[in-house]
């Protein structure tokens, strides 16, 4: 088994980072914008990027979408749809039918 060559990236703000994959984002850029609190600050980075990128930032805006939309996007896997249902309960939402 290869060990994968990591390449040394900058981010817009300066960061420098490695990384072994084409994934432009920078860890510490990502650690300072994930929420403390809500929905989305249960999620794992890539289904939080999946869902703010489609314009999604609220339980109210992720209950107009169904599952399957909602498993289409980048990002965004099956084991993060028992949390989007706990939330979207919790305010008496749910997923379109």
């Amino acid at each position: 088994m290869t060990t994968p060559i990591k390449t040394l990236k900058t981010c817009n703000k300066g960061h420098k980072y490695y990384k072994s994959s084409d994934c432009p984002t920078c860890p510490r850029c990502e650690q300072e914008c994930k929420p403390e609190n809500g929905f989305l600050a249960s999620l794992s980075a890539p289904a939080r990027r999946a869902l703010e990128n489609n314009g999604i930032v609220s339980l109210q805006k992720l209950s107009t979408y169904t599952e399957r939309e909602i498993l289409k996007f980048h990002g965004m896997g099956p084991a993060s749809l028992p949390k989007l249902r706990s939330a979207l309960k919790e305010e008496r939402l749910s997923f379109r039918d």
